[in-house]
C-alpha cells in the first residue's frame, strides 16, 4: 500500500503482527480457509506489492490487465478491494492465499511500512519471489528511518529485503526501458512459476 507513510503507532504496528501470526496459525490449522471478511481474497494466485506513488499507474496497473487477460487472479489493493473491507484483513488474507508474490521494488518502496509489511509475509510465509528492480538497485534496499520500526518489526524487514537482494529478479529503468516488453516478460514468468507449482 502506498498511500500510507511508514511512521505508524508502536501499538498499531504490534496489532498488525501479532493479526498476521493468528492468520497464519488458522491457515496451517484448516488449510487455508478464509475468514468471510476476506473474501475478497479468496481466489487470490499472484499478489502485487508495490509503492502506488511510484508504480500503480504503470507496471503494477498494466501487469494487473495482463494476468487477468490470462485468467488468472492478482491481488492488487486499489482494483481489488472494495469500499468496507478491512485493510489488514484483506492484505493478509490475500498474501497467505497467493501461490507467487510479484514485488515491485521503486526508489519509495522501502518508505513504505505497508510494503514492508507485505514483503516480509511473503518471506515469512515462503511465497514463490518474483523481484522487479524498477529505478532502484538491489544493493540500494534498506530500511529507512530504522527508529521509527519497533526492533522485532526492523528484524523481519531487515531479513526480507536481504532475501530479496539474493533472488534474481528482472531489473527495469524506465527512462529507457519498454514498459510493454517489461510487463510482457513478468507476466510470462508469473505464468511460468505458476504451472511448476502445479506440476509438483
Amino acid at each position: 500500500m502506498a498511500s500510507v507513510r511508514r511512521v505508524l503507532p508502536t501499538r498499531l504496528v504490534s496489532r498488525v503482527v501479532t493479526a498476521y501470526k493468528e492468520q497464519a496459525a488458522a491457515a496451517a490449522t484448516r488449510k487455508g480457509s478464509v475468514s468471510d471478511k476476506v473474501d475478497v481474497a479468496r481466489s487470490c494466485d499472484v499478489f502485487i506489492s508495490h509503492r502506488g506513488t511510484d508504480t500503480k499507474m504503470t507496471l503494477a496497473g498494466l501487469l494487473y490487465d495482463r494476468l487477468v487477460h490470462h485468467n488468472v487472479h492478482p491481488f492488487l489493493d486499489n482494483r481489488t478491494m472494495e469500499p468496507g473491507d478491512k485493510l489488514y484483513e484483506c492484505i493478509d488474507a490475500g498474501i497467505l492465499q497467493c501461490k507467487v508474490g510479484v514485488v515491485i521494488f521503486s526508489p519509495r518502496y522501502c518508505d513504505s511500512f505497508f510494503c514492508l509489511h507485505e514483503l516480509a509475509m511473503m518471506v515469512e510465509a515462503k511465497k514463490k519471489l518474483i523481484p522487479v528492480f524498477c529505478d532502484v538497485k538491489p544493493s540500494e534496499l534498506s530500511v529507512l528511518d530504522a527508529e521509527s520500526h519497533s526492533p522485532e518489526n526492523l528484524k523481519r524487514y531487515s531479513k526480507a529485503l536481504q532475501e530479496a537482494k539474493y533472488t534474481v529478479g528482472l531489473t527495469f529503468n524506465s527512462k529507457t526501458g519498454n514498459w510493454s516488453e517489461l510487463v510482457s516478460r513478468t507476466a510470462n514468468i508469473v505464468m511460468k512459476c505458476m504451472k511448476e507449482g502445479k506440476d509438483r
